[in-house]
């Protein structure tokens, strides 16, 4: 049985942003040459794929894309043909005022041999290729203004479908980023709490908000603008040979330019884009942390230090995005530069096809509108590209959440429902982080319903393990735990945490009343057995004190109640769920004496035919338990009753002593200095 381990190895030789993703393109180049077994699983393997996967988040809407498409190639031959329609307006211009200055009654034959006879050639080349001309009779405004109806058409239409587009387009989008973010949530839920553990919350964070976020933006931005560029180079290249092969070929010109310019800036482009994504990972997890932990900030005086690691973190990334920024911002100026002397080469060139009458005035006029509709969205695609790398950069930090392994799958044969009264059992238990550092080895114990179990011993023992094992919430190296005889590995994860109720010594609320915070423990809960639990584990005593009593709304950290407070509304909470196990991992450390021997009562009457586990420092609080277990180094040394532990004056009753020894020395100490006051008072009232 494989299981997720929390990664404590060895610690490495720090590297740099920079160096980590050295090694990250060295392992994309082992396998871009085949070498898929040097691969860690997880990581995104290449460029080329990750955008091919993040493309592939578009195959649902396969039909839809269809129809976009369609629409675009419809729009993409209206666009590219209206700048020849309107060539044609020109020549009608042209041709009918050059026929107005010839004299009626000839042909235009007949005016293009008197020219040639005359010596003037390059009149009568120009004359001699327009279409049909009549000396005398000028502009033929009737078909000038058909044909500039036409072009209108054809604009109104495209842009219709442009429109239309773009909203097909939006629907897919917002419907692909919305399955995406419900992937990377269930993704989340599926996560093993071993991977929590190595990251940090905001970087998680993170990739599951700024890199969604940037994923949108630059699928939105792209798409429609791939696919209309796309269409319009194809389109408008047919059209350019159409006229005119020889500018067609000064036209292509640019593309291997292009592809230079891109060739060379792009992959350090996507490197800095990369190394700039990182960077706001770590800056969310640091602004993260520095605002749970603010209180702790402000009382130790550390704000100059989190102010001076935020700069330093901020500087980082501001270095890191101006690099990308610069670098994606080159390749758009550098093609449209490459455009423009693509357009100075086909004006001049034909400027004397035109003059030697190789072409009419309008096909050229065409054919420079056309040279700018090619290298347009050339540059847009380079653009585009800056836009794309940023996206997939972010696309690559999301997959590698959604690669990440996922706690092993219920079996499909496990029952739905366990009946039984709560018997636990431990059977050779064995358990550890990290292979090479054991933490639980052999452990068999067993615990009947209505019994308390104490689990006692110094940090790092494994207290808190041992229970987050019962919860399940890791899987074991060897042995088994058995939940009324059935081993909690064949059971659904749901069902063994359904029927155990867990406090925890830090308290967790969420933002919403404190009434729903305790009906957090069981949705089908009434009012009255909230009320029946906050009044059995003494919330009603200080709720009502509020303003809005049960329907208080709780901030984020729920700051507007005490520590206090917060953990009683988590215990009121696995109050109202009536679990068959009870886990207490030092849940009453946040309250004051007297509350905490009013718990105790009140979860004696909880715990009352349940079988529960207690995590216990103050060892005076345990005092009743049915079986106290002493851990240290993961191994249970010692079990059995307080009075029965006292006795062999082992392990449990060095721990026990050694609380009270404390207290007793500090009575001690007070009594000393109240002895030294009151003889220095003596001394100064005594009369000279």
């Amino acid at each position: 049985m494989s299981k997720n381990k929390r990664g404590t190895g060895a610690t490495a030789a720090p590297i740099s942003e920079e160096e980590q993703l050295e090694l990250e393109l060295a392992e994309q180049a082992r396998l871009s040459s085949g070498d898929w077994d040097s691969v860690k699983p997880g990581k995104a393997a290449n460029f080329g794929q990750s955008f091919r996967r993040l493309i592939g988040l578009l195959k649902p809407h396969a039909f839809a894309f269809t129809f976009v498409s369609i629409l675009g190639a419809i729009g993409v031959v209206l666009t590219v043909s209206a700048p020849k329609v309107l060539g044609e307006a020109t020549n009608i211009i042209f041709e009918g005022v050059v026929s107005s200055q010839l004299p009626a009654g000839v042909t235009q034959a007949q005016v293009v041999d008197q020219l040639r006879a005359s010596g003037d050639d390059a009149q009568a080349n120009v004359i001699q290729a327009m279409s049909s001309i009549t000396p005398g009779e000028g502009v033929d405004f009737t078909r000038l203004s058909q044909i500039l109806m036409i072009v209108l058409g054809l604009y109104v239409v495209a842009a219709v479908l442009g429109w239309l587009q773009g909203y097909v387009i939006n629907i897919i989008m917002m419907r692909t980023m919305y399955r995406l973010r419900e992937s990377v949530e269930a993704k989340i839920n599926r996560l093993p709490l071993s991977y929590f553990d190595r990251v940090q919350r905001g970087e998680v964070i993170s990739r599951v908000t700024n890199d969604i976020d940037n994923i949108t933006q630059t699928m939105q931005q792209s798409l429609s603008t791939v696919i209309t560029s796309v269409l319009t180079v194809v389109g408008v290249l047919v059209l350019m040979f159409s006229i005119s092969w020889q500018l067609a070929i000064v036209a292509l010109v640019s593309l291997p330019l292009m592809a230079v310019i891109f060739g060379v800036i792009g992959p350090k482009s996507q490197r800095a884009f990369s190394l700039q994504w990182r960077k706001v990972g770590r800056l969310n997890a640091r602004v993260e942390e520095s605002f749970s932990g603010h209180a702790l900030v402000k009382v130790f005086g550390r704000e100059r230090e989190e102010q001076a690691k935020f700069r330093e973190e901020n500087e980082e990334l501001y270095k890191a995005s101006f690099k990308a920024q610069f670098l994606s911002g080159i390749i758009m100026p550098g093609m449209m530069f490459i455009g423009n002397l693509t357009y100075v080469g086909i004006a001049v060139l034909g400027g004397l096809m035109v003059a030697g009458g190789q072409l009419r005035l309008g096909d050229v006029q065409a054919f420079i509108q056309y040279s700018q509709q090619f290298t347009q969205p050339l540059s847009e695609l380079g653009g585009m590209a800056a836009v794309v790398q940023s996206g997939v950069a972010s696309a690559e930090r999301v997959f590698e959440l959604l690669d990440e392994d996922e706690q092993e799958p219920d079996g499909e044969n496990a029952p739905e429902q366990v009946v039984g009264d709560g018997t636990i059992s431990f059977e050779n238990v064995a358990f550890s982080y990290t292979p090479e550092h054991p933490l639980i080895r052999d452990l068999t114990f067993s615990v009947k319903p209505g019994q308390t179990v104490a689990i006692v011993g110094p940090t790092g023992a494994g207290k808190t393990t041992l229970v987050n094992l019962i919860m399940r919430f890791y899987e074991l190296d060897g042995g088994r735990i058995l939940l009324d005889g059935q081993d909690i590995s064949q059971l659904r994860r749901n069902e063994v945490r359904a029927r155990s109720g867990m406090v925890l010594q830090d308290p967790w609320l969420f933002a919403g009343t404190i009434r729903e915070n305790i009906r957090y423990g069981r949705q089908s809960a009434t009012d009255e057995d909230v009320m029946a639990a906050a009044k059995a584990t003494y919330v009603d005593r200080f709720v009502h004190s509020l303003p809005d009593g049960y329907d208080t709304v709780l901030d984020e950290d729920a700051s507007n109640v005490s520590a206090g407070e917060k953990q009683l509304i988590t215990i009121a909470r696995a109050f109202v769920a009536a679990p068959s196990v009870l886990i207490l991992d030092e849940a009453t450390s946040s309250v004051d004496t007297r509350t905490e021997l009013l718990l105790q009562h009140a979860m004696a009457a909880l715990r009352e035919g349940r079988t529960s586990f207690v995590i216990a420092h103050r060892l005076s609080t345990i005092r009743d338990a049915d079986l106290i277990l002493v851990m240290e180094h993961g191994d249970i040394v010692e079990q059995g009753t307080h009075k029965e532990l006292i006795q062999q004056h082992g392990a449990y009753s060095r721990l026990y002593n050694s609380q009270f020894e404390s207290a007793t020395s500090d009575l001690d100490l007070e009594g000393a200095e109240a002895l030294r006051d009151a003889h220095s008072t003596e001394l100064t009232d005594k009369p000279s």
